[in-house]
């Protein structure tokens, strides 16, 4: 029996982009108005009994410090371990450090569910609980999950949906890609960021709702209810914007190679047992200048998670961060100021960060030449400058209360800054042809790409 023979295919698919903006600029949705979100996400709280209390290290169940390295490990083997690193950059106020760091080798899945109603694509989110987040229950995706989660090491309930992401010939794949999570607190973690989409009819459960990406937008101006993992996964989304820029896309890519190779990064998994500079107490891991982060552990209860209640470390920052991008116009063009940083935990030197990412509370009493460039500038930014500002807060699986005030400050009219050798002016539209490829934009950087999305939408709804 022959077989047919092979058939060239479009190597992208030209209609997508409108499709995308066609559902941006809906701002009504076939299934939840926008306007009752607000009540239907209290609904799924109520519906839900939910807790945390701090407890101290002797309270974790199943979590123990590790003879000899003292790195705090799960006794499954799985799920993440809390170690020591230690990193040398040469450069810098800070050439050298040592701090804790969560390990977890594992990819997880990050996966949004996409179906039209009435020719227009809606996105399937989830009213979920994560015991970091400040009000505990945000928006996250459709599936948001470890693979220990979704193969049941906890021997919990299956992660709704999660066959979409898995199985085969489940939904025509949309994006596809695996990006960075944050390298100041994970060493060299990856999540696999997937939409798919489906034209069978898709069971709704509870906690879940369907929503267009305009409504998504409008959602984006509101402080703490889009989580993290959905605003990476939505920045994954193809931004259609103009063919001109300040540098050519050889030119970018040039440029952030060079940075790459200019700088010598050293990060060395060391254990946690007496790591200089840190103390263990006995309900947090501190640095003894009260700076950076303390690692601490909670009691966690979840009505409507896989598994309903369990103990665990988390990472709490000492303060609110700022991730910030200035911003100004060539001939008519946005232009965004992008920084090849260096974190300890990236899995290859440097990503492209927001012009500012820090929490500025780390760097006080620090001479002017030593603090973040362009963190007074924008802090200082006039009302009139601020294009986007909303609070938001990180992965709420592993921080505790870890919120950035995410902005957009763009220049006055006239005004100029120098740049220096680890930035470079970027557009919009030259962020997202990145992000097709993993481990090019941070996820700073990809929540405020998902943030320029909403720009066009009201600031409130």
């Amino acid at each position: 029996m022959s077989s047919s023979p092979p058939r060239l295919r479009q190597r992208a698919d030209t209609e997508l982009a409108d499709r995308f903006a066609r559902s941006a600029a809906a701002d009504r949705g076939s299934w939840l108005r926008t306007e009752d979100f607000a009540d239907w996400l209290a609904g799924r709280g109520r519906a839900n009994r939910f807790g945390i209390e701090r407890i101290p290290f002797a309270e974790l169940d199943g979590w123990s410090f590790e003879e000899g390295t003292g790195n705090l490990v799960h006794r499954s083997g799985r799920f993440f371990t809390v170690e020591g690193l230690h990193v040398t950059t040469g450069a810098g106020p800070y050439p050298e450090w040592h701090q804790p760091i969560i390990k977890q080798p594992e990819v997880g899945i990050l996966g949004i569910l996409v179906k039209e109603f009435d020719g227009v694509l809606h996105f399937l989110m989830q009213a979920k609980m994560e015991p970091g987040n400040p009000n505990l229950l945000q928006l996250s995706p459709t599936v948001q999950a470890t693979r220990s989660n979704y193969t049941k090491v906890h021997r919990g309930a299956d992660v709704k949906y999660i066959q979409y992401f898995t199985g085969p010939g489940r939904g025509r794949v949309l994006a596809d890609v695996l990006q960075s999570e944050h390298g100041s607190w994970f060493h060299q973690k990856s999540n696999r960021n997937m939409i798919v989409e489906v034209e069978e009819d898709v069971p709704l459960e509870d906690d879940f709702c369907w929503l267009t990406l305009g409504q998504l937008g409008r959602l984006l101006h509101r402080d703490n209810v889009v989580n993290m993992d959905s605003r990476t996964v939505l920045s994954c989304i193809p931004l259609d914007g103009p063919g001109e820029a300040l540098h050519s896309d050889t030119e970018l890519l040039s440029w952030f190679t060079g940075r790459r190779s200019a700088h010598d990064v050293h990060a060395e998994r060391v254990p946690l047992a007496g790591l200089p500079g840190w103390t263990r107490g006995e309900s947090a891991i501190s640095h003894h200048e009260g700076r950076w982060f303390d690692v601490v552990a909670v009691r966690v209860e979840a009505g409507n998670r896989e598994v309903t209640g369990w103990t665990q470390p988390l990472i709490e920052p000492r303060g609110r961060g700022v991730a910030a991008f200035l911003a100004r116009r060539v001939d008519g063009v946005l232009h965004l100021l992008a920084h090849a940083k260096v974190e300890g935990g990236f899995l290859d030197t440097v990503e492209l960060a927001p012009t500012v990412q820090c929490t500025p509370g780390n760097h006080d009493g620090l001479a002017p030449a030593d603090r973040p460039p362009f963190l007074d500038r924008v802090l200082a930014a006039r009302p009139g400058q601020i294009r986007y500002d909303t609070v938001h807060s990180e992965e709420g699986g592993r921080f505790l209360n870890a919120e950035s005030r995410y902005l957009v400050v763009e220049l006055e009219d006239g005004e100029d800054v120098e740049v220096p050798d680890d930035y470079a002016w970027v557009t919009p539209a030259q962020l997202s042809a990145l992000l097709r490829h993993g481990h090019y934009v941070n996820v700073q950087a990809r929540t405020l790409v998902a943030c320029l999305h909403a720009l066009g939408q009201a600031a409130h709804g």
